[in-house]
């Protein structure tokens, strides 16, 4: 996978999680949506961070990508409990982008 290709999924991931985060705020319960809007918020953190670092001509990344892939998939696990759509497809981002993380490290 290209360095391209990672930085657009990246992206998609950021903005979904943060989507997810905002909407997750506006829900009835949103005491229920606590750990869903946190690690919403990590998530897109790292993954703004790894998409900020491959930017450069830094090659040391390893480390951070699959800190990367640890986050996308705690964050994947907690929006998958929820029915929203906002957290199903948050869901998706994340396991998109932990697919793209291990294709670009196994390049």
């Amino acid at each position: 996978m290209k360095k391209e290709q990672l930085i657009s999924t990246l992206g998609s991931c950021i903005n979904a999680c943060n989507y997810c985060a905002d909407a997750c705020l506006g829900e009835d319960n949103v005491k229920m949506m606590v750990d869903c809007i946190r690690v919403d918020r990590v998530c897109a953190e790292v993954c703004s961070s790894l998409s900020q670092i491959l930017h450069t001509s830094y090659d040391n990344v390893e480390g951070l990508i699959q800190y990367c892939i640890s986050v996308c998939e705690d964050c994947k696990n907690i929006c998958e409990k929820h029915d929203h759509d906002h957290c199903q497809a948050c869901a998706k981002a994340c396991a998109d982008c932990i697919d793209a993380c291990k294709a670009y490290l196994a390049a």
